[in-house]
């Protein structure tokens, strides 16, 4: 089966639905790539989908000059799309992400009922983060009699008090009440791993509402090349005789990238034949570079276009995956999926049992999380046993195909839609 569009046509039933939402196309850096895949999917299947989101910033935090000022409407792939306004923090913290999502919880509010009310959705589904939008999407719900779903992307609200960016233990009791009371009326609540699923039973979401819908990748577009020399080598000046250690993606506090500093050195050291590659943006980015300043088996590019995706990631002979202990189980990293696809095995930061360690488990290598030398000796072994490489390689091409293609996800949740609508 493959994940390539085939003709359209037209369900047995058409669903409305009205999707609120904090990131969409043309940012496509985690979140906003499923939410935007999703909608142009079902709409290819002959849905008719709308989404509430906000002007494009992600991992920047920047709003495009083209896209500042009041809201507006676009229609994108035959998506329908209003972007509200909201407040972009150029150095996102703890109080400055608070209001960030505070002011689209505001100016979306708006937009969700009017369209709810004039468009009558069947349902309303509300993508968290950010979870301070979820009302919104409940609101527009009751008002047009519509059913109501939450998806979790990450546990903001456990992150944020794990991984110190609030603090109190007075404010996290009134933070998780709050979110508990949301989550309950929710007709239906999804999240992205089992893991994920257990948190929320364990927060009172009953056992028939709560879903797991896991992100995917286009197998058929991130394959696994027979060679990892692409053009990328070329120009980043790799030698020919290194393995490829790649990091891509956002680069903030979650991910415990400042490990990767500590494992460059530790490399070097041992005069390894690996030169690690460093693409992406985000707050810790000029830290990492700074750290590095002195390597010379560390290399570091911008966000490449999505359209490069394929050849970067086959660019990789082994996936590095930092994840700080904190952010066990509140999110499953959406970059794994792109990591397996491209056949090439992961390094993976996690405590075992958790539901990273159990996707990485067969395809890679688990380090404890924060412990550089622990991921220096993976990358290493991985770097000089070409076997082990490649029998990891097969597993993680195998288990993307298995568990995360795409069309099978997205036949799940369509399913689920049509049974919520009965």
């Amino acid at each position: 089966m493959r994940d390539s569009p085939a003709k359209a046509h037209m369900p047995d039933k058409r669903i409305k639905l009205l999707i609120v939402g904090l990131n969409y196309a043309p940012d496509f850096i985690g979140i906003p790539k499923y939410t935007t895949e999703l909608c142009e999917e079902l709409v290819r299947r002959g849905h008719d989908v709308s989404v509430v989101t906000a002007p494009p910033y992600y991992p920047a935090w920047e709003v495009p000059a083209a896209y500042r000022g009041a809201w507006r409407s676009e229609k994108l792939n035959n998506v329908r799309i209003i972007r509200a306004p909201l407040y972009v923090p150029k150095k996102p913290g703890g109080l400055t992400r608070l209001l960030h999502h505070l002011s689209f919880a505001v100016t979306s509010l708006p937009s969700a009922i009017l369209w709810a009310l004039t468009k009558r959705p069947d349902v309303v589904l509300s993508v968290a983060p950010s979870l301070m939008s979820a009302p919104a999407a409940l609101i527009a719900a009751k008002l047009s009699n519509a059913r109501s779903w939450l998806h979790i992307q990450d546990f903001e609200v456990d992150a944020a008090f794990e991984l110190g960016m609030l603090k109190g233990g007075g404010s996290r009791r009134w933070a998780e009440r709050l979110e508990r009371t949301l989550l309950l009326r929710f007709d239906r609540v999804s999240t992205i791993s089992a893991s994920m699923r257990r948190r929320l039973l364990r927060k009172g979401v009953k056992e028939e509402s709560a879903l797991e819908v896991r992100n995917w990748v286009d197998v058929d577009t991130v394959t696994a090349w027979p060679s990892s020399n692409t053009s990328y080598r070329k120009a980043l000046n790799i030698p020919a005789d290194h393995s490829v250690a790649l990091y891509s993606g956002n680069m903030a506090g979650k991910q415990g990238l400042e490990t990767l500093a500590e494992v460059a050195m530790l490399l070097e050291a041992r005069s390894a034949k690996v030169t690690l590659l460093l693409c992406g943006q985000g707050p810790l980015k000029s830290v990492l570079e700074a750290a590095c300043a002195e390597r010379a088996n560390v290399r570091f590019m911008d966000l490449q276009p999505i359209e490069k995706l394929p050849e970067l990631l086959a660019t990789a002979d082994i996936h590095l995956l930092p994840q700080r202990v904190e952010a066990a189980d509140l999110v499953l990293p959406s970059k794994l999926t792109g990591m397996l696809a491209s056949g090439r095995p992961v390094v993976a930061m996690a405590d075992a049992g958790t539901g990273l360690a159990v996707e990485v488990e067969g395809c890679g290598l688990i380090v404890p999380p924060g412990d550089a030398t622990a991921m220096t000796d993976a990358v290493y072994r991985l770097s000089a046993d070409e076997t082990l490489r490649r029998h990891l390689s097969g597993a993680a091409r195998e288990r993307a195909e298995q568990r995360w293609r795409r069309s099978a996800v997205i036949d799940g949740l369509e399913a689920e839609l049509k049974r919520v609508c009965a």
